[in-house]
């Protein structure tokens, strides 16, 4: 496998900013001007719809700005506090199938989350991370940690992955998160855990290429 460009950001990243980023940076890996890239950031306050969102799943258009963006999926908050992983990566030079992308995403996030003694899994009918068990005490109803959302050109991904380290929870009650009236979201520090940015890329990362080499 090439090697694959790792860019961290530590400040915060204006959602349009990155989305013109992705989309030059994805074009340029077309044209095998660039190398493939793992992006980690954050964004400020922001409620984001994908190509499948309805207006009905934000609750209060007042509270911060909403943002229509063509990755796959429904709406969705990011903020302080939630880490984002962005996946420019080129399938052409691996398996053409994005179900299975996603659930190496997926699982990648699962591994790490056991290492803090935190259960999750995923589910068919339903793109992202659950929590079913915490420090073994298994939950009533599962909560979302994580979310998946991609967009595919020529077989190059980009968007991807949010997860909740010490967000605040409350901007989700202003949105019906992915499209799901009927579940909560949570996050590490909710969990009791307090985690830091860089120990999440830095584990992340490791965990991630691992598993992207399976495929």
């Amino acid at each position: 496998m090439k090697k694959i460009e790792i860019k961290i950001s530590n400040n915060q990243i204006n959602y349009e900013d990155a989305l013109s980023y992705m989309e030059s940076r994805v074009d340029d890996i077309i044209k095998n001007q660039s190398k493939e890239l793992l992006w980690f950031l954050s964004h400020n306050h922001i409620f984001t719809q994908g190509t499948s969102a309805s207006e009905e799943e934000v609750l209060n258009s007042n509270i911060i700005k909403i943002i229509k963006t063509n990755r796959g999926g429904k709406t969705t908050y990011h903020g302080p506090g939630q880490r984002l992983v962005y996946f420019m990566l080129n399938l052409n030079n691996k398996n053409k199938d994005v179900r299975k992308f996603i659930s190496i995403i997926e699982n990648s996030l699962i591994t790490f989350l056991a290492y803090y003694n935190i259960e999750a899994q995923s589910f068919n009918d339903r793109v992202g991370i659950w929590v079913t068990k915490n420090n073994n005490i298994t939950f009533d109803k599962e909560k979302k940690i994580g979310a998946v959302g991609l967009r595919i050109k020529k077989w190059i991904t980009y968007h991807g992955l949010s997860f909740n380290i010490n967000p605040d929870l409350k901007y989700y009650n202003y949105i019906h998160a992915c499209g799901l009236k009927e579940y909560q979201n949570t996050s590490m520090k909710e969990l009791g855990i307090k985690l830091d940015q860089s120990e999440f890329d830095n584990k992340f990362k490791e965990i991630f290429i691992k598993k992207l080499k399976t495929i």
